[in-house]
């Protein structure tokens, strides 16, 4: 296997992204949403909250995904990500009953989350270590393919929904993932030593070391701050664009549209990080999900889907900076780890500020929660310095 990658190392991009496109269902849950509610009988919180869990468990499953991928390899990572996040989607279509929201977050948003995360890691740290020369290449490109996603699943959704219903969409979903992402998931390995260039002279943190440090926290903040833009409404913008004007099938096209700016944050952040560095390159994007948070707050018609796709772009050329972020920062050598660590900062946000929301009440308490979130993001970055010496 390593001779063939060697010849054809452009295959680890293409397994990634293969894998990737198949895992975007925060992305997508919008147009799941109703009919989940529907079929299960659970209100609107409760199917926000199934969105909510499954990002919280992400973050969570970064870090037991990345300390799997960083002893036995990225393979065995990644089967092991495939068949929880396939299962998740067939235990939602066989066997949750109605009524049982608590039970759908254990069996669905769970596993769902925790599978996702398995595969996230080991497909980005193996194609870093492939790509150590083009770290921001290989970023972009198994990142586009998380963005493209959104506009996928949701293509697919709505067809497999008006076929068989929400159960059997769920079944279809965690039948493709299973085979589709398992036979990717067979060429993932890591380079031997010296493949891909790795960067030379750079101090390795452990995670031990890494959480000690000042940066670390700066980092976790900065994930966590971004996460109110647009995931305390991604579960609910189909029904807010309309409630703004938008008829059902242009309120659907903000999360196709949504998801292709997604893509393009995705491969475009990270070339820019290449050339001006990770902490500007942020510095950019959270200025813009600052001034955006404030235009979507009064945003109407047309303009909510311009605005909500201008947030997805800024949003997931972030996100899409972070593991770069997290290997200029700590090194090469625990990055699979060291990224699920900075990615709990995403479950905190992603359960925290829908919690905070709920208590202010209003719908305009989303968007205040978005606005200073951001600004405070922006703030930490100020303070985030490099630890090798380098610009970060």
């Amino acid at each position: 296997m390593q001779q063939f990658l060697k010849k054809h190392r452009w295959s680890i991009l293409a397994a990634g992204a293969a894998i990737q496109v198949l895992t975007g269902i925060p992305s997508a849950w919008g147009v799941f949403q109703k009919s989940v509610c529907q079929g299960y009988g659970l209100n609107e919180a409760d199917g926000a909250m199934i969105f909510s869990f499954v990002i919280c468990f992400f973050g969570i499953g970064c870090v037991l995904g990345g300390l799997l991928q960083d002893k036995k390899g990225p393979r065995i990572a990644g089967i092991a990500g495939t068949l929880l996040l396939g299962s998740g989607f067939l235990c939602a279509g066989l066997w949750i009953p109605g009524g049982s929201p608590w039970l759908f977050y254990a069996a669905f948003s769970a596993p769902v989350g925790l599978g996702c995360a398995f595969l996230y890691p080991a497909v980005m740290s193996c194609a870093q270590k492939w790509y150590a020369d083009k770290k921001g290449l290989a970023t972009g490109v198994i990142g586009g393919a998380v963005g493209i996603s959104g506009a996928v699943l949701t293509w697919l959704g709505r067809r497999l929904i008006g076929l068989w219903g929400i159960r059997g969409a769920f079944c279809a979903l965690g039948a493709g993932m299973l085979a589709v992402c398992g036979a990717a998931c067979v060429l993932l390995e890591n380079p031997e030593t010296g493949a891909g260039a790795p960067q030379s002279g750079a101090r390795n943190y452990t995670p031990g070391q890494m959480v000690k440090t000042r940066q670390y926290w700066l980092l976790v903040a900065v994930v966590a701050l971004a996460t109110p833009a647009v995931l305390l409404f991604s579960p609910i913008i189909v029904e807010l664009a309309q409630e703004r004007g938008l008829s059902e099938q242009a309120a659907l096209s903000c999360i196709v549209v949504g998801s292709v700016c997604s893509a393009a944050g995705r491969l475009l952040m990270p070339w820019l990080s290449d050339k001006i560095g990770r902490r500007y390159t942020d510095m950019l994007l959270f200025t813009g999900l600052c001034g955006l948070s404030v235009w979507f707050w009064r945003a109407g018609g047309w303009w909510v889907l311009v605005v909500y796709s201008l947030l997805t772009f800024c949003y997931s050329g972030q996100a899409a900076v972070l593991p770069s972020a997290v290997t200029d920062l700590f090194g090469p050598r625990h990055t699979g780890v060291n990224y699920g660590f900075a990615a709990l900062g995403m479950s905190a946000g992603s359960v925290g500020f829908p919690l905070l929301a709920r208590v202010l009440h209003l719908t305009a308490g989303r968007h205040a929660v978005a606005v200073g979130a951001a600004a405070a993001g922006l703030v930490c970055l100020f303070f985030l310095k490099p630890t090798q010496g380098r610009r970060l």
